[in-house]
């Protein structure tokens, strides 16, 4: 029998990746991803073997994973960002389980709530949610109740898959869903490209937001009552007396 990883990549940038991830990338026979993740890891690792395919492959991807280290193989599944946050690492485990293979190990990367964070200043540092603006496997009414109640909390939220070409105006929606509670001024912040080149990052208001222009590289910000714009960066105070 061999083993699995499951390794988040972060958002691309070798920098960016743990040493963890490293030395399982370096250890292992092959490295199984969507085809997007796997290039940006195929340089660094030419001796590997490669299983890749595309979008909505998931499941495929997680049954041939544990095919091969029931073959006697070490698998890396790769996932950009962190394997354990939108990534494979619910499919794979539950696969394994079905399959009666037990020796997969999680290794966390870097998740792009964090990396685009750190991009914008401290927008994250009290209490926040993520949520996912894709309805490909969750119920857009759903997405839409986790908005209001997010807003009524007061958390910070990281958004992702903000939008896509047959999802243009999801960004909108969900800013227009969250203006029923919070202020057309909120502050907010989106990075696309987090960690890789080109990256941009913009700072706005919710009422701005609604009205840019994103794509599936994108992660997008929005603040709590307390946060503010100081030196171009945004900050949610922690509650100190500063």
């Amino acid at each position: 029998m061999g083993k699995i990883y499951v390794i988040g990549i972060g958002p691309g940038d070798e920098k960016m990746m743990t040493r963890a991830a490293n030395e399982a990338l370096a250890s292992c026979d092959v490295i199984a991803g969507y085809r997007a993740y796997t290039d940006l890891v195929r340089d660094r690792y030419p001796d590997k073997e490669y299983f890749e395919n595309g979008m909505r492959g998931e499941i495929e991807r997680c049954e041939k994973c544990v095919e091969l280290a029931k073959a006697g193989k070490t698998v890396a599944l790769i996932c950009s960002g962190d394997s354990g946050v939108y990534g494979m690492a619910s499919p794979l485990l539950e696969i394994a389980e079905r399959e009666a293979f037990s020796d997969v190990k999680i290794i966390p990367g870097v998740t792009a709530a964090l990396s685009g964070a750190a991009e914008l200043g401290a927008p994250l540092a009290h209490d926040f949610c993520v949520i996912s603006l894709s309805d490909l496997l969750t119920p857009w009414e759903l997405i839409e109740k986790r908005l209001r109640l997010s807003a009524e909390a007061d958390l910070c939220i990281a958004l992702y898959n903000p939008s896509s070409h047959k999802r243009a105006d999801y960004l909108k929606r969900a800013c227009e869903i969250l203006m029923e509670t919070l202020p057309a001024d909120r502050v907010c912040g989106f990075v696309r490209n987090i960690g890789r080149e080109g990256c941009e990052k913009h700072v706005c208001t919710l009422s701005k937001l609604a009205q840019s222009e994103v794509d599936m590289t994108t992660t997008v910000f929005v603040g709590n009552s307390q946060t503010k714009i100081k030196g171009g960066r945004l900050i949610t105070p922690r509650g100190y007396d500063i």
